[in-house]
């Protein structure tokens, strides 16, 4: 009987040993087999935002089995995002799915977030959005990772809690469906004046082209919409900018100072030089100790790395990007100028050595492409290092106005406007997004904003 009870243990754990090496096998992408039975080698790019959605779109995929994995299945188009929180655009006219761009196969793209990555072994650990407690493994040939970066809090107490972010879609619906919840509360009976003045007080954490261009957006919004809809609450509105230093303060001093003279001619619009202590559910406290009775807080402060990308062991700068060479390699961590040689790092996730860029849009997407072309060559020794030449730079200010400094002219006011808004038109993604945001603009000038509130 013991004998048979032992052999009965050890054919248990056979089967137990079969199964989890099935299951391990299995946890591998579909695609990784694929790969190994086309002779195509196999590439993962992690994330869809600009600089990795531009490697997905100019890798020869003769050449690459192309995995993607992102949390999120759809690029967007960073610099209209403002312009959706107040309804100018519709959310779906700046974001075009992934899928569209051709998948060899389906199962091509993944839902997910990269959560662990062994450099010696070639796989990523994944962890499904859709259902959290899936975890598998990705083996790869080449990997380029784009995960971004978050926006940074600084520490400050109570901006997690109160504070509103301006980075996704999502971010923009929360901020679109409190500003309408605010406009119509403080209409409603029995809400006192002062109450009212809290709700419709709007507080802009950050000078940045993104703080800027939100506020830009309230005062059209609030200039042609709320003027029209919510007659007696148009002059209650307020919005205060908070900068602790000079509002775009990457942009030309002459148009700088364009930009600040326009936003403090408006009334009811404030330019505050402080920095924020403390974010309540109500108020924002400053530095001086003063306190503003708010109903929204938009914070564009700064950025800072993703969970990933701190977990990784690998060089990074003192911000927490991951360092790169100049042929945007990933560098080895410790005293080394070693790198690795099939892992990529672009985008705000990454710094390049001896050639620090702006976190902007614009060097994300040409990163992608030169990695892509990298790639392409098969990460040929006569392809030259990456160098960074600025196109300029744009930001809308409100009123039919806005900057653009480039390297060749400096425009302000409404030719600038009208400069801004034909080179965003051509920037979109397909030729389906270059169709619905001139609709969305012209709807608006001849009919105005949506304010359907949903949540």
């Amino acid at each position: 009987m013991a004998s048979n009870a032992c052999t009965s243990n050890m054919l248990k754990c056979v089967k137990r040993n079969l199964f989890s090496y099935f299951i391990q096998c299995c946890g591998h992408s579909r695609a990784q087999h694929s790969s190994v039975k086309s002779g195509r080698k196999q590439l993962i790019i992690l994330g869809t935002g600009w600089s990795s959605y531009s490697v997905l779109k100019t890798i020869d995929k003769t050449i690459y089995d192309v995995i993607v994995v992102s949390p999120r299945n759809h690029f967007l188009f960073t610099p209209l995002l403002c312009s959706t929180t107040v309804g100018t655009l519709e959310f779906r006219s700046i974001i075009e799915p992934v899928r569209n761009s051709g998948f060899r196969q389906s199962a091509h793209f993944h839902l997910s977030r990269a959560v662990g990555l062994d450099t010696e072994e070639k796989t990523l650990v994944c962890e499904s959005v859709l259902k959290q407690s899936l975890r598998y493994t990705l083996s790869y040939d080449k990997l380029v990772i784009g995960v971004g970066s978050l926006s940074n809090t600084f520490g400050v107490p109570g901006v997690s809690e109160h504070a509103f972010f301006l980075k996704e879609v999502a971010d923009a619906r929360r901020i679109r469906n409190r500003l309408l919840h605010n406009i119509e509360l403080a209409v409603q009976p029995r809400i006192e004046e002062s109450e009212a003045n809290r709700l419709l007080h709007i507080v802009i954490v950050g000078g940045g082209p993104t703080g800027i261009e939100f506020g830009a957006e309230v005062y059209d919004f609030v200039e042609q919409d709320v003027a029209r809809l919510y007659k007696q609450q148009k002059h209650k509105v307020f919005v205060t900018l908070i900068e602790s230093n000079q509002i775009l303060s990457s942009f030309d001093d002459r148009l700088r100072s364009f930009a600040t003279k326009k936003i403090k001619e408006r009334a009811r619009f404030d330019l505050v030089q402080s920095s924020v202590v403390e974010v309540t559910e109500m108020s924002v406290k400053l530095k001086d100790g003063k306190v503003l009775p708010c109903g929204l807080v938009v914070w564009s402060t700064g950025l800072q790395p993703r969970d990933f990308t701190r977990s990784l062991h690998v060089a990074t700068n003192n911000r927490g990007q991951i360092e790169t060479d100049s042929y945007l390699r990933v560098k080895t961590s410790g005293d080394t100028t070693d790198v690795i040689p099939d892992v990529f790092a672009i985008g705000d996730c990454a710094d390049i050595e001896n050639q620090p860029l702006p976190t902007t849009a614009q060097v994300a997407e040409r990163e992608g492409r030169y990695v892509a072309k990298f790639l392409n060559s098969n990460c040929s020794s006569d392809t030259k290092p990456f160098k960074f030449v600025s196109s300029g730079m744009m930001t809308y200010i409100g009123g039919y106005q806005a900057l653009a400094d480039t390297p060749e002219i400096k425009l302000q006011g409404f030719p600038s406007w009208v400069l801004w808004r034909s080179a965003y038109l051509t920037r979109l993604g397909s030729w389906r997004l270059r169709m619905q945001v001139p609709m969305d603009w012209m709807k608006t000038l001849v009919f105005g904003r949506d304010i359907s509130r949903f949540e």
